[in-house]
């Protein structure tokens, strides 16, 4: 059986990743003083966190079409993929996973809808372990995503609380927290909810935080440094974790300045990571 995998762009993988694992790639929809974009082309991601403090309204998100997933599920049959495995972001933070699954039900039982309970890297390493697995047959790419999904930890220091308090898609208590006195809020994305871990009040201490969160984590198996537009507190960050646990961490380390659809939610000069321990 040959396993054809899709996943949306809320997933972070870099172009070339994407092109090796001949992964197909459904983009979500950035809307900007009432125009849309599909995720990735109009406005790049530097130039979105740039203009994000000044747009004239805030901007907002949309999942892609039923008929846009249909079109993909129909490209990969064609492509000669015997099942699709259609890996999505969280499916109580976006609706992405509700256009997969009203979709997939024109090809029966060829498709497999799942939810990685997560965003960013957080569901795009779970999208690389099923790529990686699928020569294995379908089984063997589910255990993969079940794994990875396991050992997965996704935390990030925000500058900001204003947009997740727009977005209205954290609880509350999440979003009092980050409106006491500037404070600076540190969250955890995990089984699809978003958690307060800590609260600092200027970056340099979020950065130190942070850090002290990863090297808890011990031995990692992956690895991927997120920031909103802010790369150089991203590097900054790195550079740290190598100077305290370089043998700790993987060779092959991403950083990923994260996509506008998510940004949107989360706001401009975040930080965080997202790792798979071994």
């Amino acid at each position: 059986m040959k396993i054809g995998i899709l996943t949306d762009s809320t997933c972070d993988i870099p172009n070339h990743i994407i092109e090796q694992y001949e992964l197909e790639v459904v983009p979500a929809i950035l809307v900007l003083d009432g125009k849309e974009y599909v995720d990735g082309i109009g406005i790049t991601r530097e130039d979105f966190y740039k203009q994000l403090p000044s747009f004239q309204s805030h901007p907002t998100t949309a999942a892609p079409s039923i008929g846009e997933f249909s079109a993909r599920y129909n490209s990969l049959f064609a492509r000669g993929f015997d099942h699709i495995l259609s890996i999505h972001a969280a499916g109580k933070l976006t609706t992405i996973i509700n256009s997969a699954r009203q979709a997939a039900t024109e090809f029966a039982d060829k498709i497999s809808v799942i939810d990685s309970t997560s965003l960013s890297l957080g569901l795009g390493f779970q999208v690389l372990a099923a790529a990686e697995a699928a020569e294995l047959g379908l089984q063997a790419a589910l255990d993969a995503i079940e794994s990875t999904r396991k050992r997965l930890h996704v935390f990030a220091a925000l500058d900001t609380m204003e947009n997740l308090r727009r977005s209205g898609r954290v609880p509350a208590a999440v979003t009092i927290l980050g409106g006491l006195l500037n404070i600076k809020p540190m969250i955890e994305l995990t089984d699809s909810e978003v958690k307060a871990v800590a609260a600092v009040r200027t970056t340099r201490q979020a950065n130190e935080r942070i850090l002290d969160l990863l090297l808890q984590l011990g031995p990692l198996e992956r690895l991927a440094v997120l920031h909103t537009g802010a790369e150089a507190r991203a590097r900054e960050f790195l550079n740290a974790l190598m100077q305290k646990a370089s043998q700790f961490v993987p060779r092959d380390i991403l950083m990923v300045n994260v996509t506008t659809v998510i940004g949107t939610h989360v706001g401009p000069n975040g930080l965080g990571f997202a790792t798979v321990g071994k």
